[in-house]
């Protein structure tokens, strides 16, 4: 009975003797602790600070990229105004030229038309002095030719030649006086001939 109880005993203090798989050695723990405090030390003095230096560059240089973006955005976007407000006035100015080269056009074409109206009753003026001077023209040569012809058939008919000057422009006048009243009694009679056979 003995021996059982001192072999417990035994085995009670060999447990409390060995080390527990759960917790470490106590100089495992004292260790441990030290080279975390001197890493902690160091990455607080060393690594943090060139790591926080970094990070706020970076910061820095995303806040100067974006602040730089909306500059550029709204240059942009005033330029953009500024080339619509261009454009818009651009338009405007072209239907300005637009409309004034039709009305332009339209007193042209108006101007061209009384200037070619102006000509053309102009050689139409012309043209009737011309006419009328031709045929003035014309019935001096015939009232010549007719005064000669008169002068030379009347002296035939009186037999003597009607060489006096003074002469032979009465015969003329007389002869074309006939002539002119010759055919005034004819177109009156020929009118009421004319009305009268219509009337039978």
């Amino acid at each position: 009975m003995l021996s059982v109880h001192s072999a417990a005993l035994a085995a009670a203090t060999e447990e409390e003797s060995s080390p527990s798989v759960l917790l470490p050695a106590t100089y495992d723990i004292v260790w441990s602790l030290v080279v975390f405090v001197v890493l902690a030390v160091l990455f607080t003095k060393y690594v943090l600070p060139t790591y926080l230096r970094v990070l706020d560059e970076r910061g820095a240089k995303i806040q100067g990229g974006l602040e730089k973006a909306e500059k550029a955005q709204a240059e942009a976007d005033a330029r953009l105004k500024e080339y619509g407000d261009q454009l818009a006035e651009a338009r405007e100015e072209a239907g300005r030229i637009r409309e004034q080269a039709r009305s332009e056009g339209a007193a042209i074409i108006a101007e061209m038309r009384e200037r070619a109206q102006t000509e053309a009753n102009r050689v139409t003026e012309q043209a009737q002095r011309q006419l009328e001077a031709e045929r003035t023209q014309a019935v001096a040569q015939l009232r010549g030719e007719v005064g000669r012809l008169a002068v030379d058939l009347a002296g035939r008919v009186v037999g003597e030649s009607l060489t006096d000057e003074q002469r032979q422009q009465r015969v003329v006048d007389r002869f074309l006086a006939d002539l002119e009243s010759g055919d005034a009694q004819a177109v009156g009679t020929a009118a009421p001939r004319s009305s009268g056979g219509g009337l039978a």
